[in-house]
């Protein structure tokens, strides 16, 4: 009787050296300013699947996997109908239409039927505002993490000169 691999073997063999990957769960300022950008971009992308797309992006740049997940959940169901609304006027904007001229309604036959219309402004600034609060998130948090590390420095340096005195 020849020996099967079992599914789990197969996929722990695959993709055990990158699910294994302590940096998934490390809390350092590389991997924290970088799950805020990932989780931050994916967030304005108006496409399915932000957990997958999010997960797959903190694999490949070695990030804090949680942080990632979480920030992912800012365009969530209650806040996906304003924030479509608001991507298509900014992306109209940018493309130099009058975003007036369309009246949103949510359901499934509008969307049908007006999906070729209002889908690129969309994705213009939902990649757009990704980028661009993927990145003030990403600075903020390095500036406020090095500020925090200099401020503990300076903490311990008056701690050890009162002693000293």
């Amino acid at each position: 009787m020849p020996v099967t691999k079992k599914p789990n073997a197969l996929i722990t063999r695959w993709f055990g050296p990158l699910v294994n990957d302590p940096h998934l769960l490390h809390i350092n300022r590389h991997s924290v300013s970088t799950a805020v950008f990932i989780g931050l971009f994916t967030a304005f992308l108006p496409i399915p699947a932000h957990m997958l797309i999010v997960t797959g992006l903190a694999l490949v740049f070695r990030c804090n996997l949680p942080i990632s997940i979480l920030l992912i959940w800012i365009s969530n169901p209650v806040t996906i109908p304003p924030m479509v609304i608001a991507l298509y006027k900014l992306g109209e904007w940018m493309l130099g239409n009058d975003p007036s001229t369309t009246a949103f309604v949510f359901t499934w036959e509008w969307l049908n039927a007006n999906l070729s219309t209002v889908y690129w402004p969309i994705l213009l600034a939902g990649l757009s505002c990704g980028l661009i609060f993927g990145m003030l998130g990403y600075f903020t948090v390095r500036i406020l993490w090095r500020w925090k590390v200099v401020s503990n420095w300076e903490t311990r340096k008056r701690k050890r000169l009162q002693k000293l005195l």
